[in-house]
């Protein structure tokens, strides 16, 4: 029997990478799940590989449902239209995976933080945390409605080491503390709100920097110790099965911590231990 069976959730940023691994794991567990993105069949942003409507298929092919809806989560009126849609079809939400990410567009430019351009903080921030923080506020109070609610914030964490770029390590700190924050605020209301990272992944933009594809990449050293999508999508859902998941609300977590206390592994049976700076 599927563990997630009559849940809703929402995952942002799910044309591809993480947001596609964990739609496709929370599917495949059981739960109805709206994809969201701005890349959609034969207008995929940049051209890059993966849709939200790919996403679906995927999700069907694994006997889920997946509901696509082409959202920008930089236009306030297109998020609360999502969840007002997810309202009017479902009545409720109890899961909510705030995936969508600024960055993509322009890569993770290296350098000291004097030399890189200003605008990097509206990628991140502006695209990156701000829609993450406008998802929260329009879903929150459907979420609240349905006791047993969950938030996930996925991000980038070390224990508090520096990722080496100063404007993605501040964004990606301000994703951890909204967690906390927001657990803080939700306390009373049971909801859970944990931030989860992944560790380094092999999704479809990676595989194709690396000019390889998912049969070939052993073949390359610095993928050795990558993981799929997927891995942080057993991961959420794992936490998102757990009865006691809200003991942990307020965390931050790692795919590879999760793995072995939940006993999960990746795609191909591996277990890829947490990663570190």
């Amino acid at each position: 029997m599927n563990s997630l069976a009559g849940k809703v959730a929402l995952v942002t940023g799910a044309s591809r990478g993480a947001g596609r691994g964990i739609a496709i794991e929370l599917g495949k567990a059981g739960a109805t799940v709206y994809v969201t993105g701005r890349s959609t069949k034969g207008n995929s942003t940049n051209d890059w590989p993966g849709t939200i409507d790919d996403t679906v298929s995927a999700i069907k092919a694994a006997g889920g449902r997946g509901i696509a809806v082409r959202c920008d989560h930089t236009i306030d009126a297109e998020t609360e239209a999502v969840i007002n849609q997810i309202r009017d079809e479902q009545g409720k939400l109890d899961i909510l995976v705030n995936n969508v990410w600024g960055a993509h567009d322009i890569g993770v430019e290296p350098g000291a933080f004097w030399e890189l351009p200003l605008s990097l903080w509206d990628k991140m921030f502006t695209a990156g945390v701000r829609a993450q923080l406008a998802t929260n506020h329009y879903a929150i109070p459907l979420l609240c409605e349905n006791p047993g609610g969950m938030i996930f914030h996925t991000t980038f964490w070390d224990e508090g080491k520096y990722s080496g770029q100063f404007y993605y390590d501040l964004a990606k700190n301000a994703l951890v503390r909204m967690a906390f924050g927001l657990s803080e605020e939700l306390k009373e209301d049971g909801i859970a709100v944990l931030a989860v990272s992944p560790g380094f992944m092999r999704t479809e933009l990676v595989l194709k920097h690396f000019g390889t594809d998912e049969e070939n990449w052993m073949e390359y050293d610095d993928l050795k110790q990558t993981e799929t999508p997927h891995y942080i999508g057993r991961a959420i859902t794992a936490l998102a099965m757990d009865p006691e998941v809200v003991e942990k609300s307020g965390q931050v977590l790692k795919a590879g911590d999760l793995a072995e206390e939940y006993g999960f592994t990746d795609i191909d049976g591996r277990y890829i231990p947490p990663f570190m700076v």
